[in-house]
């Protein structure tokens, strides 16, 4: 039986946390191998719970499991980088479009302030700390899009689709050369939606699309 830690989680529960921390924190890359002894060893629980953590991550799609042999983590190929950003545009053109028929566009403000700091910085030279502040606000604006939907099945989609894209973005990081383009076209998405332009505010999360893949050389 599967009980209870200390801190009420079931042990499995914290086991699929602890994986699912270690798939789209990059301590376990796209493409990568592990064994189950290797997991039982990183993540520090028995092998019973993590046998349950893999077998959630490989129903949302995060592993695969290689019978007696072990876990292999998704691969970052072009199909799936493309599926996978392309269902988060859905999202993202529904939220934006949301927050301007709702007049929510002022919960924007703080965030596009961290946008124009993160493009002013980086403008005149990027760090590996920029690059880590660039990836977070970069995710603070999507998470804002689809949850403006207030929808709670779109979210159950939305956080597993963010699951797959943060392991996907630690194969090929937030390079120096996307984040000054990446948030240039985050503003134009978020100006768009301050206007109240819903038409506009689509096509710039589509046109954002278009760029993301075009720097991951899906399209030309």
């Amino acid at each position: 039986m599967n009980m209870p830690d200390v801190d009420g989680l079931l042990l499995a529960d914290k086991a699929f946390l602890a994986l699912r921390e270690l798939l789209t924190s990059g301590g376990l890359r796209a493409g990568q191998f592990v064994s189950m002894p290797d997991l039982v060893k990183s993540i520090g629980l028995p092998i019973a719970p993590i046998r349950e953590a893999v077998k959630r991550a490989e129903s949302a799609a995060l592993v695969r499991v290689l019978p007696k042999r072990g876990v292999a983590v998704m691969e970052a190929t072009p199909e799936l980088i493309r599926e996978c950003f392309h269902l988060r545009t859905i999202f993202d053109q529904e939220g934006a479009r949301q927050l301007v028929r709702d007049g929510r566009a002022g919960r924007l403000d703080a965030l596009r302030a961290l946008h124009q700091r993160v493009l002013d910085v980086a403008r005149d030279g990027i760090t590996p700390s920029l690059q880590r502040e660039a990836m977070a606000v970069d995710w603070g604006l999507h998470v804002t899009l689809a949850g403006a939907l207030g929808n709670n099945s779109a979210h159950e989609i939305y956080s597993r689709t963010r699951a797959r894209i943060s392991i996907i973005q630690h194969s090929r990081p937030l390079l120096p050369d996307r984040i000054v383009p990446a948030m240039e076209e985050h503003l134009t998405i978020i100006d768009a939606i301050t206007a109240g332009d819903e038409e506009r505010a689509a096509a710039a999360v589509r046109d954002h699309f278009r760029q993301t893949l075009r720097w991951w050389g899906i399209i030309g």
